[in-house]
């Protein structure tokens, strides 16, 4: 019978012994303290999204989650053309991420119901899952009740420029051609998912920074619960 080589005994032995002190490291929390930690970690880290993404600015001036205009009107000028834009393809641009900053902003109390409605088994679930669990829990619980607090905000900044209508009305024609998405085709629709993607996006590099570096955070219980993994 062939052996199995030394390499790969060790490489599994390896793998094993990091799963078990994992296991080992939760298992020491008290369920209490494994919840308590994580929801501190995870509205620390809604904190700071949505304070960051909410303000002024918060997509306009970040090119990480600035929204563009959808392709292919944001390459081609003939496609502005097309708008009847022409000159105010910025000025939508900063309409758009404007309407998400201000729907943002008011993202936290969804945020903090998915928390207060988050189980124990939840907890742990998402400790032992890895790096971005916490934020896929998130979009789980909160994107239909976000997409529904975001849209008449978005819809609320579009309509002050008139183009709105207007965008729809081509690009629904130029979705027909195959030239933009079916998703793209609505501004608002388009505007308030992008306004989720860069929402999540930033929760996710909060997580991951904590993840990284839990003994570098100022509370305690961040400590104890994320260095034990």
């Amino acid at each position: 019978m062939a052996q199995i080589p030394v390499r790969r005994v060790a490489a599994v032995w390896t793998l094993f012994l990091a799963g078990a002190a994992l296991a080992s490291g939760l298992d020491a929390l008290s369920s209490q303290d494994a919840a308590s930690g994580l929801r501190a970690a995870l509205s620390q880290g809604v904190s700071v999204a949505v304070a960051q993404l909410g303000k002024n600015g918060g997509f306009l001036n970040d090119p990480k989650v600035a929204i563009p205009l959808p392709h292919p009107l944001d390459k081609a000028e003939s496609g502005l053309r097309m708008l009847g834009m022409g000159d105010k393809a910025d000025e939508l641009k900063a309409t758009m991420n404007h309407a998400a900053e201000q729907a943002v902003a008011q993202a936290r109390p969804i945020f903090e119901q998915a928390l207060h409605q988050m189980t124990l088994t939840d907890a742990k679930g998402i400790l032992a899952g890895g790096d971005g669990a916490g934020t896929a829990y998130f979009r789980s619980k909160t994107s239909t009740a976000l997409t529904a607090k975001f849209k008449p905000i978005v819809a609320k900044e579009t309509a002050k420029l008139g183009l709105a209508a207007k965008y729809d009305e081509y690009a629904g024609k130029a979705s027909q051609l195959g030239l933009v998405s079916k998703e793209d085709a609505n501004l608002n629709d388009y505007v308030t998912a992008k306004a989720l993607d860069g929402l999540f996006s930033r929760v996710a590099e909060e997580e991951h920074q904590i993840r990284k570096d839990p003994m570098g955070q100022a509370s305690s219980i961040i400590k104890k619960v994320f260095g034990s993994l």
